[in-house]
């Protein structure tokens, strides 16, 4: 197998929502690991991707024949023996989600598969179908990929004799990562210390934990399990069971739970989300594919930001509030808990955070990281702007 391309499922995209504006489905993290990366180690193949067609740029597809892949199927050892016995002439179905089969470079879509001889997964898959999902299957995800990229590997070893560890057989140490005074407790699931990162003094850390390259633990931080820092990224204050994806910030004092957070994000200081409600009740969660509040059916629920969002100090969030991308939320009180992207306010309101002002923002965020601002991603958030101008209802009052 050379080639997987990895799909879009048309009945999930809209439910990852607002992470899957600005990125496929496969390019997710949940683990240590995105799901096209833990394709990509678990085969050797080329991974490409089959997007909405203004991502394309950004995620180029194969232009010979592949392996098509829903980009929402977390893969297993058991995935990979299943797909690698799959023929030419056979589709991978579960129930009526197709999972896998071989299209031509030149199909623009999954429509031939349709014609191909339907053969049922028997063991269900993990696929990632609710946003939720992101943080619920992140412990089992970061056991997996921590499996995954330390086999037959050895840890580079704690030279700092005020670090406390507990089950050091489970925590693995990159090349070039510094770590001081901290207290990493393994016992209840494996810790992975990405290369170059930074623990700093005081810090306290339980698996299952991964903090990937270039990221920051800042001094006195409180990181319980299950929880995920993605590369380039600086983390403080208490978080649990919450999935950074990368770039973004969190570097100060207030809790985090049951949370996702996209890229190029910041959380002022103080900043708090409620991740559990007052009266214990089920938390309800912005549906983009329903235009309004779904039950998740989970108790825990705090933050869902998509990229490019930030929001300033002491800025509170109610359990189960869902930001779009490019939003810059401020103010006393507690915003919505639906707040759409592009806006521009919190509690006492908003108006449209306008292109022009998020270009110049993201121009400098980028530029302190020593990244480029490209005209693709220029034309990516261009056209989200567009995509999500309907949510903006104030604009159509004002």
């Amino acid at each position: 197998m050379t080639n997987i391309l990895l799909f879009d499922d048309p009945a999930i995209r809209g439910s990852l929502l607002p992470f899957t504006f600005t990125r496929p489905v496969a390019d997710i993290r949940v683990g240590i690991l995105k799901i096209s990366e833990k394709w990509k180690m678990l085969t050797g193949a080329q991974i490409s991707f089959l997007t909405q067609e203004y991502l394309q740029k950004k995620f180029p597809r194969t232009e010979e024949k592949a392996l098509a892949v829903n980009g929402a199927w977390l893969p297993d050892a058991y995935s990979l023996r299943i797909v690698s016995s799959l023929r030419t002439d056979e589709v991978l179905y579960f129930g009526k989600t197709i999972l896998a089969g071989y299209i031509g470079e030149t199909e623009k879509n999954l429509s031939t598969l349709a014609d191909k001889k339907a053969v049922q997964l028997e063991q269900e898959p993990v696929l990632l179908q609710k946003t939720w999902q992101i943080f619920q299957f992140n412990g089992a995800e970061i056991r997996k990929d921590y499996t995954l990229l330390t086999k037959g590997r050895t840890s580079q070893p704690v030279h700092d004799p005020h670090t406390v560890v507990y089950g050091s057989d489970q925590i693995f140490i990159e090349e070039g990562a510094k770590i001081k005074a901290a207290v990493l407790n393994a016992e209840s699931g494996p810790i992975y210390i990405g290369k170059n990162t930074e623990i700093q003094e005081g810090s306290l850390i339980r698996g299952p934990f991964a903090l990937c390259e270039g990221s920051t633990v800042n001094m006195g931080a409180k990181l319980r399990g299950d929880t995920t820092v993605g590369p380039f990224s600086k983390i403080g204050g208490e978080v649990s069971n919450s999935v950074i994806f990368g770039y973004s910030n969190k570097g100060h004092e207030g809790f985090l739970g049951n949370s996702v957070i996209g890229e190029w994000c910041n959380l002022g200081a103080d900043t708090n989300t409620s991740n559990l409600k007052n009266n214990y009740a089920p938390v309800k969660l912005w549906d983009y594919t329903k235009g309004g509040f779904s039950n998740t059916g989970l108790q825990f629920c705090g933050l869902m930001m998509g990229d490019h969002s930030k929001c300033g100090i002491n800025t509170m969030f109610n359990t189960g509030t869902v930001v779009g991308v490019g939003a810059n939320i401020f103010g006393d009180g507690y915003p919505r808990n639906f707040i759409p992207s592009f806006s521009w306010g919190g509690a006492a309101g908003f108006s449209t955070f306008t292109m022009p002002k998020f270009e110049e923002t993201a121009i400098a965020v980028y530029g302190r990281r020593g990244v480029e601002w490209t005209p693709v991603e220029k034309e990516i958030l261009d056209k989200v702007f567009e995509l999500t101008k309907s949510y903006r209802i104030w604009d159509k009052t004002s």
